[in-house]
């Protein structure tokens, strides 16, 4: 059957698919192409002076009425234009919602890059300038702690797509600030925060000391060459022996980001009763974004799947708790997550619904949607669902572009 079909506004029925042939700026339903749900909206519809409206068979529950089967009682008037109105209102909000948002994401990016800037300029220090190099950090660190602590209403969006000379940057700085994130849910104080944040930034410089030829290398790596790599906390820890003003309560998380509770980690295959708390945090958080942006030889999964592999796959690797706090945090659907919808609309996840982890709060593709006030709205209230998530690199790139609030974004943290 051919898609998007006219038919009459007096054919119009509960479950139907259809595309409205106005601007969007004329009518008061958040989309210009929705499911039909119930009557009130079919009546909004012929108010709108409309004959035809386009009809998508393949996604509606239901074929158009006919003619002579058309429902032809007079709605209440007062009724519908009350509704009217709130819905024009509802709109109104959600757009200005999303436009603050996307305010605050361009804030969060040129903080983000700024911070990259620092962190290269800390590393070149480290083996000229040790003092300074540390003491930046502290300095980047505690701006960072009081931003988390004092944020109660937090759009962290984190990149993952850097440049190959960048990597290293990148995910110190998504791994230190979830980190502290994470911390800061856990009712962990100031201090505790600080140190895991200072550790976080830090815990990879060993691999400055990896030959690149390794360290980029694209097919799979040869067992002594691993071997080598998975050196390379120790290496971090080696690194920053150069700067005797580290703070020594953050190095062993450094030397143990990758050890996992039974034993089975790198590079001292230490078990859960030598792993502080600290150390089993970060040891999470980096499983996660790597897991999240992959490596030379694996491809980055979407963060839905990421979560779903930490929680499946590493119960007894990773502390369960913190696994779960993660989850709980990041929701099911974590900001960033590109998704398929009952409707077959595709949306991206702009922030998590702490009550029901199901139903983020999202904003959906409609190409008759101008990109700019494409409103957020939550699934729970359009009684939506979400039929699976799936990497941006499967969307067409008008409509990624389209959903994306900006245009490096792979994972993020979202809270109300």
């Amino acid at each position: 059957m051919k898609k998007n079909q006219k038919i009459s506004v007096e054919q119009l029925e509960v479950g139907t698919f259809i595309r409205l042939p106005i601007s969007w700026k004329d009518h008061p339903f958040l989309f210009s192409s929705f499911k039909i749900k119930d009557a009130a909206q079919i009546e909004l519809i012929k108010g709108l002076g409309l004959k035809d409206v386009f009809f998508d068979p393949e996604k509606s529950d239901v074929e158009p009425v006919t003619s002579e089967n058309a429902n032809t009682q007079k709605p209440d008037e007062q009724a519908l234009n009350e509704l009217k109105e709130q819905m024009i209102s509802q709109k109104s909000a959600k757009i200005d919602e999303q436009q603050k948002l996307k305010r605050d994401l361009k804030k969060t990016e040129q903080q983000f890059n700024r911070s990259v800037s620092m962190m290269r300029s800390m590393v070149s220090k480290i083996s000229s300038r040790p003092l300074n190099a540390v003491s930046e950090a502290k300095d980047l660190i505690s701006n960072m702690t009081t931003m988390l602590l004092n944020s109660d209403n937090l759009a962290l969006h984190l990149m993952g797509d850097a440049k190959n000379d960048e990597h290293i940057y990148h995910h110190s700085l998504n791994v230190a600030m979830l980190c502290m994130l994470m911390a800061k849910e856990l009712g962990w104080s100031r201090e505790e925060v600080e140190t895991i944040g200072i550790g976080g930034l830090f815990h990879d410089i060993g691999k400055l000391k990896v030959p690149s030829n390794i360290l980029n290398k694209r097919v799979p790596l040869t067992t002594p060459e691993e071997n080598f790599i998975k050196q390379h906390p120790l290496m971090s820890i080696n690194f920053l022996k150069l700067a005797d003003s580290f703070p020594d309560e953050a190095k062993p998380l450094i030397a143990n980001h990758h050890e996992f509770l039974d034993g089975s980690g790198y590079p001292q295959g230490l078990k859960a009763d030598k792993l502080d708390k600290l150390s089993q945090l970060i040891a999470v958080v980096n499983e996660y974004d790597n897991l999240c942006n992959g490596t030379n030889q694996t491809k980055g999964k979407p963060p839905s799947i990421a979560l779903g592999l930490l929680y499946k796959n590493y119960k007894n690797k990773l502390n369960t708790e913190y696994i779960s706090k993660l989850i709980k945090m990041l929701g099911i659907y974590p900001p960033g997550s590109i998704i398929e919808l009952s409707s077959g609309q595709f949306a991206m996840v702009m922030s998590v619904n702490l009550q029901k982890l199901l139903c983020p709060n999202i904003v959906v593709y409609d190409q008759l949607v101008p990109k700019d006030l494409a409103p957020i709205i939550s699934l729970q209230d359009e009684g939506l669902s979400i039929v699976r998530s799936l990497p941006a690199a499967a969307l067409p790139e008008k409509i990624h572009k389209y959903l994306n609030p900006r245009e490096q974004i792979s994972l993020g943290i979202g809270q109300n």
